[in-house]
């Protein structure tokens, strides 16, 4: 028995990296998956059903209960036919995991208006579509008076929540998604339904043209996408009720609690000129705690 048994999880994204681990293990510990990937190129381009049924192929030979999906959950009907097809296939839904992602990393500069949609539409709207239509269904449900166990499991990124360089497009959508995940963990609640988010960090195909396929053979087993899965794991299980809203930063084998934003010096009633506001500024700046870096560490 693990701890996942008998609930029907959605993975999107599934079909290889962080989120292919995130399926192999929930099937592990007991729960039934439905296995969505369009079978793209990082950059979102091309369609395959080759490597989501890969992964169902690979939990039913283990004797796991697996489906393959292929929509689009950018779109809302792809995402409407996602949530939909759970229920059809396992009679319910207890937790989406929203992992679809894709890069299209460009200097601001030179960053097309393409490059933008794309990189918002999958990661922000591809988020959106299945926790909206996955609300929607546990809503009806407590509405009917049946009793719900529900979780969202969001995919933000250190890039999202402390910065990095040529991904004003991807960290401006996984920065969004940490921000829906504080809020639709509030409004969600009354339902019976968690919602937290994972900022992972690891070696994917995703990652390993931003230098770390180069990693040594030591560095590369720590950065595996692996390591991922037990927290994400974890909180689609129901020991994880008590837990929401929170963003857990997952790098390698270290797991974090990422702190948000928090009121930091203040100033009351600063003056109205804005002539002498420079020098109340230049105080408050030098007394705040610095950005952090791409580590989630202060700025040096």
């Amino acid at each position: 028995m693990g701890i996942c048994e008998e609930r029907v999880c959605i993975v999107t994204g599934a079909g290889r990296g962080i989120g292919r681990e995130h399926a192999l293990m929930l099937a592990e510990q007991g729960a039934k998956l439905v296995v969505n990937d369009i079978g793209g190129e990082i950059d979102g381009s091309g369609r395959s059903t080759g490597p989501a049924q890969d992964v169902v192929d690979e939990i039913v030979a283990s004797g796991g209960e697996a489906v393959a999906n292929g929509d689009d959950i950018s779109t809302w009907d792809g995402s409407e036919r996602l949530i939909q097809q759970a229920v059809k296939v396992f009679g319910t839904l207890d937790v989406v995991i929203n992992n679809a992602g894709i890069l299209r990393d460009r200097m601001l500069a030179n960053m097309t208006e393409s490059e933008w949609d794309a990189v918002i539409a999958v990661h922000l709207k591809g988020t959106f579509g299945p926790s909206r239509h996955a609300a929607s269904y546990w809503r009806e449900k407590v509405k009917a008076g049946e009793t719900v166990d529900g979780r969202i499991i969001n995919t933000s990124s250190p890039s999202g929540i402390y910065g990095n360089v040529g991904q004003t497009n991807y960290g401006a959508a996984k920065a969004g998604i940490a921000a829906f995940t504080v809020i639709a963990a509030k409004e969600l609640a009354r339902y019976g339904v968690t919602v937290n988010a994972v900022a992972p960090a690891a070696l994917t195909r995703m990652t390993e043209n931003l230098g770390m396929g180069q990693a040594d053979d030591m560095t590369k087993a720590m950065m595996s996408p692996r390591w991922i899965a037990p927290i994400v794991t974890w909180l689609a299980s129901s020991e994880s009720a008590t837990v929401t809203g929170r963003v857990f930063d997952v790098t390698g084998q270290a797991l974090s609690v990422a702190e948000g934003w928090h009121r930091g010096p203040t100033q009351e009633h600063p003056t109205d000129d804005p002539a002498l506001l420079g020098a109340v500024v230049q105080r408050l700046v030098a007394e705040a705690r610095p950005n952090a870096n791409m580590f989630g560490y202060d700025e040096k």
